[in-house]
């Protein structure tokens, strides 16, 4: 699939929706590690951007992105429509993120 072909919105500007193929989904469960959490400490002491907590959760958006678009190439799409992101914490430093959208095959309008 092309990742260009996934999108927040509901349409692809000059393509129409031919099929649409149902939910997809990627979700990764992630943990802090005790010497991530001391280096973020360290980091708050100074204030800013807590650089190791933005790259744990840009790492965990990715892999719940690539593993939504291995879904939608398994389900035999070629975009992905109404693409979201969600978080949550299960327990005390650990969270899940989930990637999720539709679905669709589509073809130029």
């Amino acid at each position: 699939m092309d990742r260009k072909n996934i999108t927040t919105a509901f349409e692809i500007d000059g393509y129409k929706v031919t099929k649409n193929l149902g939910i997809v989904r990627g979700l990764t469960v992630r943990s802090r590690s005790v010497f991530g959490n001391i280096g973020a400490s360290f980091q708050t002491l100074f204030g800013g951007n807590i650089s190791i907590y933005a790259e744990l959760c840009e790492r965990a958006r990715e892999d719940a992105y690539k593993l939504m678009c291995d879904h939608a190439d398994q389900m035999g799409a070629n975009a992905v429509i109404g693409m979201r992101y969600d978080a949550n914490e299960i327990m005390a430093g650990v969270t899940e993120v989930l990637a999720y959208g539709t679905a669709v095959f589509i073809e130029k309008a």
